[in-house]
């Protein structure tokens, strides 16, 4: 998360400042300088890239559609997608009066830095009418406004408002994760399979009945249904795996070990599992972990982890061995104590191993 916020450091301003100024007579460095450099250090990434927005509203005494179409000039010249996203904060925080010419800058600017945040106030004013236009971009020949249509609708964005009326009732966005169901692009793909999995949370029938309806035999809409129904499959949810061709049941024994059993921050542990199997014919295995994290209330909360998918030959044994290295994230920090590991085989847990984590 640092990385990203020193993004938005005083050469990236200064940069800005001198882009702005050749792009327009009226721009004033000084003032945009004095919004976005003032308490720098101690603003962290969403503040930063705000008063990059609001710096220009301040800095540049024209009309909306006039400082847009600066801002348009600019965005070819800024050289980094992450950057780019205060172009689109622009658009939600002073575009709201003027939809027409919002929605349309927020699809020039989604290929300078995505607008999945700033259409979402659009749709918060009229779901209606701004999904049916992304329901239109959906046929558009840019992979950035196709993945849009779906990222910006959806329903549990991170770092995006919710969507609750969206959570409640995901019905309305269906059509656009149909139109998208095989699209060529890996990125468009992804965000679709986000999309149904933010559903699959709330509505886990209503992503299934979905995919379910949909031609499985193309390998990219194949691909979208995998990866939508992960947090279904690492819950052993049996239409979720019948979908994905595994049964809730399987015809094996299994050992599960952690070595080493006792651990510091930063040191790596490797699990190993072994399969035996005791059916005379092949079976189809989707295979995850279960890490049991110590908290410092005494507690414990659990992750799963997504490990491999395989077919298990009849009456055969199988080794696996997986390293996971133990290091805090902005997102997890570590607490000493003991970890234990469930192995999860087609949503069943079948063996379990621990771990020490030392102060």
């Amino acid at each position: 998360m640092d990385s990203l916020k020193n993004m938005f450091n005083a050469a990236r301003y200064r940069s800005l400042a001198s882009e702005l100024t050749a792009l327009s007579p009226v721009f004033n460095a000084t003032t945009f300088l004095d919004h976005t450099l003032t308490d720098l250090s101690s603003r962290e990434l969403m503040d930063r890239m705000r008063r990059t927005s609001t710096g220009v509203a301040l800095a540049l005494p024209l009309s909306y559609r006039e400082q847009l179409a600066v801002l348009r000039a600019l965005a070819p010249r800024i050289g980094h997608n992450f950057i780019g996203i205060f172009l689109s904060d622009c658009v939600a925080q002073h575009g709201l009066d003027d939809v027409p010419a919002s929605i349309d800058a927020l699809r020039f600017f989604t290929r300078f830095g995505s607008a999945e945040f700033a259409i979402r106030p659009f749709i918060l004013r009229d779901q209606s009418a701004t999904l049916a236009v992304l329901q239109s971009w959906t046929s558009s020949d840019d992979e950035h406004v196709r993945r849009l249509a779906s990222e910006g609708s959806r329903p549990r964005l991170p770092w995006g408002a919710r969507l609750q009326s969206l959570v409640a009732d995901p019905s309305p966005t269906l059509p656009i994760l149909t139109a998208l169901r095989a699209d060529d692009s890996l990125y468009v793909r992804k965000s679709v399979a986000n999309h149904l999995n933010d559903i699959s949370k709330d509505h886990p029938d209503v992503a299934l009945d979905l995919v379910s309806s949909w031609d499985r035999s193309h390998p990219h809409t194949a691909w979208i249904i995998r990866h939508a129904l992960r947090t279904l499959i690492k819950r052993g949810h049996p239409r979720a795996l019948a979908l994905l061709g595994v049964g809730t049941t399987s015809k094996l024994t299994a050992t599960f070990t952690a070595t080493p059993k006792r651990i510091q921050l930063g040191d790596t542990v490797t699990f190993t599992a072994t399969l035996t199997s005791t059916s005379s014919r092949s079976q189809s295995l989707l295979i995850d972990y279960v890490v049991h994290y110590a908290r410092a209330s005494g507690k414990a909360s659990e992750k799963v982890f997504k490990w491999t998918q395989l077919d298990l030959p009849p009456n055969s044994n199988l080794t696996l061995a997986k390293r996971q290295t133990i290091r805090d994230f902005s997102t997890r920090r570590h607490h000493a104590g003991r970890h234990r590991i469930e192995l999860q085989i087609n949503g069943r847990r079948l063996a379990e191993t621990a771990f020490t984590l030392t102060a």
